[in-house]
């Protein structure tokens, strides 16, 4: 039950009363799992690149980023709770629950010199008349992740991973963010040498932030010879979502307002929908190369986005022939045949006994919706999801599809299991209509695509919706390829240890 002051509380904090009290009927009532009928596989759902085509795409995209329709949005507010979780067991901020994270952190520090804010590191170290070599040999292991993590130090644990240092080049080290932007102009860059970038950020940061780019983007421009245009913006507080306790009450602080958590990385939707882009490149903000694989990773971020581009000029076409009202079956006939051959969409059951005016009405409400290329990688058993193909209102789609929306039941568990392909979140979408209009994102998400997760809030276990998650439930109605391209273009940081990885070392 919501109280007056709950309401006037959910007004204030930019929630329609009507979606919190939809939002609270999940818990009441849990979502569906998504109901997989096998995954997606070279030649049934993901297609492959030979090299004449990979040129080919290259080169149409080529023409469209020099016409300046390009840009890159990175989701870039979590912070590095995560990848510090081991350090923070050694200073004694979290429980063990075994000796093979404090080991972890251990092995980490022993090589601390290897990670690129070791330099940075020592002269704190030595600041406070300390020696970090001296310490490593000694085992002082704690207070090394003390001055690595802690406020007395370089402050790590509170920092955005964006602002991390993660790779050496030959000016230094190089943060996250940097190298986004760095990435970014081998790719986005148009003729006038403008480079667009938006970075969604945690809402208390945008001063360091800022402050990043005052510092950074110049030593960059000069050298690349680029101007970037960087935007940011937070989650907004109408995301945010209702926090129950684990009856199903809503959950009440101290002073009795209600609490509200955000929303997951599925609020990001508004964020993007905000920018109302043309041709966008996701991609998140811990999945950097450094500078020894660019080039190839260049290649295929354009060839995917050769491979929209050139669906999304003969898509324009069709539905431009079939929003005619003098539609002809010749032009429903040629965009049925594309959506079968080229766009993964199956001919409905009774399609040969549609009247015009239904096949035209399928047609345009199938076709006319955002598009997206999704680069997939082989599953090397990265926790995350992959592609499938998913039954739902639109029939059997394919789908991007995380652990937690699969049932427990054994055959949807064994189907998940046989997935070959992983997400990396490498997508290129195009967010116009066939008249050059921003979509509306919202009108293509799936609603019911909700989790609900456990969280713990000044000590008291809560539960939590999170909104469907932006490249699964959130974009669950775009029309979807997966193409795979090479794992070594998917280089993961969740924890300190995957910085030393080979794909991370300059």
């Amino acid at each position: 039950m919501l109280t007056e002051r709950d309401v006037e509380a959910v007004r204030e904090h930019g929630i329609p009363e009507a979606e919190l009290r939809r939002q609270l009927e999940f818990f009441q009532k849990p979502p569906a799992y998504a109901e997989l009928d096998r995954p997606c596989t070279p030649g049934d759902g993901i297609l492959t690149l030979d090299d004449e085509t990979l040129e080919r795409l290259i080169e149409r995209a080529e023409r469209s980023r020099a016409s300046g329709r390009m840009s890159k949005f990175v989701p870039a507010s979590g912070r590095a709770s995560r990848m510090f979780h081991a350090l923070q067991v050694l200073r004694g901020r979290e429980q063990a629950p075994d000796d093979k994270e404090a080991a972890e952190a251990q092995a980490c520090l022993r090589d601390v010199s290897r990670f690129a804010f070791a330099q940075e590191l020592r002269k704190c170290i030595h600041d406070s008349g300390e020696d970090l070599d001296a310490m490593v040999r000694a085992g002082r292991y704690a207070e090394i992740a003390e001055f690595l993590l802690g406020p007395k130090g370089l402050g790590y644990a509170e920092l955005p991973k964006a602002l991390l240092g993660f790779h050496l080049s030959g000016e230094g080290s190089r943060t996250a963010f940097e190298e986004h932007l760095i990435e970014a102009a081998s790719y986005v860059r148009d003729r006038s040498e403008v480079c667009r970038v938006h970075f969604t950020i945690p809402p208390d940061s945008r001063r360091r932030f800022e402050q990043m780019l005052a510092e950074a983007a110049p030593r960059h421009e000069q050298r690349l010879g680029v101007r970037f245009e960087v935007g940011f913006s937070a989650q907004k507080l109408s995301t945010d979502t209702a926090a129950v306790t684990p009856e199903g009450e809503v959950f009440r602080r101290e002073d009795g307002r209600p609490l509200f958590w955000a929303g997951g990385h599925g609020a990001l939707l508004d964020n993007l929908n905000s920018l109302k882009g043309d041709i966008v490149f996701i991609k998140n903000v811990d999945n950097v190369a450094p500078d020894k694989l660019k080039e190839q990773s260049r290649c295929y971020k354009l060839a995917l986005a050769g491979m929209l581009i050139e669906l999304e000029e003969k898509l324009h076409d069709l539905l431009a022939r079939i929003y005619s009202k003098a539609a002809d079956e010749t032009a429903l006939d040629d965009a049925m045949r594309f959506a079968q051959k080229r766009l993964m969409i199956s001919k409905p059951a009774g399609w040969e006994g549609f009247t015009r005016e239904l096949r035209r009405t399928y047609l345009i409400e199938r076709l006319d919706r955002p598009l997206r290329v999704c680069g997939v990688v082989p599953n090397t058993g990265e926790a995350g999801g992959g592609p499938f193909w998913v039954h739902g209102q639109d029939g059997v789609t394919p789908q991007i599809v995380e652990r937690a929306s699969v049932s427990p039941d054994e055959k949807q568990k064994a189907v998940f299991a046989a997935a070959t392909h992983f997400n990396p979140v490498d997508v290129v979408c195009a967010l116009r209509d066939y008249l050059g209009e921003p979509f509306n994102l919202r009108r293509f998400q799936d609603q019911e695509a909700v989790f609900i997760s456990e969280k713990s809030f000044e000590g008291k276990t809560v539960k939590v919706l999170e909104h469907p998650g932006l490249w699964n439930g959130g974009m669950a109605r775009w029309i979807t390829l997966f193409v795979e391209v090479p794992l070594w273009t998917f280089q993961p940081v969740k924890t300190l240890s995957d910085l030393l990885r080979e794909g991370h070392r300059s």
